[in-house]
């Protein structure tokens, strides 16, 4: 059964504005969004997520759905396509409610066959890039990071955490591909201060390593991709296979984010291989390598 995480808290509808845009690392722009109507998006840390509706070329206005229910879908697919906006889900990377902000990192990621669909964990309905999205250099998400101006007007729908721990822990270990990466900054941000843990984090070049705030018991494993057609998150993998768990406690709790054999893979791995409870485990297939993205 697919992983359903927590719901958004009075989820709405809303408007903002592109406030300005920032390249963080050489393969992550970061977008910050912000307007009135941000006041009724409600921060939770962690890997809160939401859908991020964007003009076509073209298009002179944002039609948005009006139901914040899994009906939105429905109304979003009466629209004729030529009128509909992209529609694509991302991770809130900094909420500043005081400033009615948010940031969102998009992976400005190229590649002739890597796609931006979501896998099928999240099902169809969902569509591409939960998460900041692995995306093509000119696909929807990262063409808008890549040229949005200040001022332009996108449309937001809350859709709550992903990361939900339904049991006691003594730790917790995330494994992410850069598409899983503003996810992991979340979680790490808003674990408690004694929490203890590993994460383990593939990027596509050095470079690309960001600076994450972290609990002190919580260690950080950046894996530098080294070649630059392989499928990303399985250096990941192999470093989730190599790691010695020995000695950081029987109760735990994993999450294993990004492309979707990297998901799947570490859930198996840790169930079949190091006998760690499925109810112990949580995965969410962002993206699947070469399947595009539904228009």
């Amino acid at each position: 059964m697919a992983h359903k995480g927590r719901k958004a808290i009075d989820p709405h509808v809303v408007m903002a504005d592109v406030v300005n845009t920032k390249r963080v690392t050489p393969n992550m722009m970061r977008v910050t969004l912000g307007g009135d109507e941000l006041a009724q998006l409600t921060p939770v840390g962690y890997d809160q997520w939401f859908r991020l509706f964007l003009p076509r070329a073209g298009q002179d206005m944002l039609r948005l759905p009006t139901r914040t229910s899994g009906l939105w879908y429905a109304e979003y697919l009466t629209t004729p396509k030529a009128r509909r906006p992209w529609v694509r889900n991302y991770t809130v990377r900094a909420a500043r409610p005081d400033l009615n902000e948010i940031d969102v990192d998009f992976v400005l990621h190229a590649g002739p066959d890597e796609g931006t669909g979501e896998a099928a964990e999240h099902g169809p309905e969902h569509a591409a890039e939960h998460g900041p999205g692995h995306v093509a250099e000119h696909g929807p998400g990262a063409g808008f990071a890549q040229t949005a101006e200040p001022g332009l007007r996108v449309g937001i729908l809350d859709q709550g955490i992903s990361y939900d721990a339904g049991h006691e822990h003594d730790w917790t270990l995330l494994v992410a591909d850069e598409s899983g990466l503003p996810a992991v900054a979340g979680i790490c941000e808003s674990l408690p201060e004694g929490a203890r843990g590993i994460a383990v984090v593939e990027v596509p070049t050095a470079g690309d390593r960001q600076e994450l705030r972290a609990p002190a018991g919580v260690e950080l494993r950046w894996v530098v991709r080294s070649d630059a057609h392989a499928v990303p998150g399985q250096a990941a993998l192999a470093e989730l296979r190599g790691l010695d768990l020995a000695g950081l406690g029987t109760e735990m709790y994993a999450f294993t984010i990004g492309e979707s054999s990297l998901a799947t893979g570490a859930r198996r791995h840790l169930v079949n291989e190091r006998g760690v409870p499925k109810t112990q485990v949580d995965f969410v297939g962002y993206w699947r390598h070469g399947r595009s993205a539904p228009g």
